[in-house]
């Protein structure tokens, strides 16, 4: 079987040279000769789905407080840029319906990670599978993951899209919950991984992706565990 994604995703589209899950992020990744990207999808308090990945506006937007309590109207208000940069200022935080339109413009492959931030889940599964069909999404260009085994549960049983089971360290159950929902990958903190978890996950014929690798000598040592692809802030260094 050839990959599922890339050798090298861009992380939240291109962290390190443009504001993450922005339209700005998933162009640059483009313009760097990226195939996929991974972005974050959240529900705001009025249902929106948007790409975002904390809980609270304060980190990457000049709003404040938790998304629960947001509109859309109010969110799209925002600045979602000069935290990242003065060039950046004005980037708004975007809708998965115009986020999906634009990848799928650009030719690009997604990683799209579900990020509960304590929304409802039924909710945001259920979202998520509208935009995607709205947008006829391409299943060879998509990859549903999430921390969150339960989203993974409710999405597996309502789509065909492709899932990968995302681990911070690789617990004892992650062949049994792999299996739960038919996933096809394991992506896990590459500082947390062992060579035997590795092996233990392509030996049970899964395909391995890694988070987030922004040097070349932990690259070194995931290839050489045959990893088959790994997230980066900065695939511009890592070519």
């Amino acid at each position: 079987m050839g990959l599922l994604m890339s050798e090298m995703i861009g992380h939240r589209g291109v962290a390190s040279l443009a504001p993450e899950n922005t339209l700005a992020g998933i162009r640059k990744a483009a313009e760097l000769g990226l195939e996929w990207v991974e972005l974050d999808v959240t529900l705001l308090g009025d249902g929106a789905a948007v790409m975002f990945h904390d809980s609270r506006l304060n980190r990457t937007t000049n709003g404040r407080g938790h998304l629960k309590k947001q509109t859309l109207t109010a969110v799209k208000s925002l600045d979602a840029g000069s935290w990242h940069s003065e060039h950046w200022s004005g980037e708004k935080v975007p809708e998965l319906d115009e986020t999906l339109s634009l990848i799928k413009v650009l030719g690009l492959g997604l990683n799209l990670e579900l990020k509960p931030n304590r929304c409802d889940l039924h909710r945001l599964v259920g979202q998520v599978i509208i935009a995607l069909e709205r947008a006829d999404f391409p299943t060879e260009k998509l990859l549903v993951s999430s921390f969150n085994h339960k989203a993974l549960v409710l999405f597996s049983g309502r789509s065909e899209h492709r899932i990968g089971c995302l681990f911070e360290t690789l617990p004892r159950s992650w062949s049994h919950k792999a299996q739960k929902v038919g996933a096809v990958s394991i992506h896990v903190n590459a500082g947390k991984l062992t060579e035997a978890g590795a092996k233990a996950v392509k030996a049970g014929g899964y395909q391995l992706y890694c988070y987030t690798v922004n040097d070349t000598q932990l690259l070194s040592r995931l290839k050489s565990w045959q990893v088959d692809g790994v997230f980066s802030d900065c695939p511009q260094n890592l070519k």
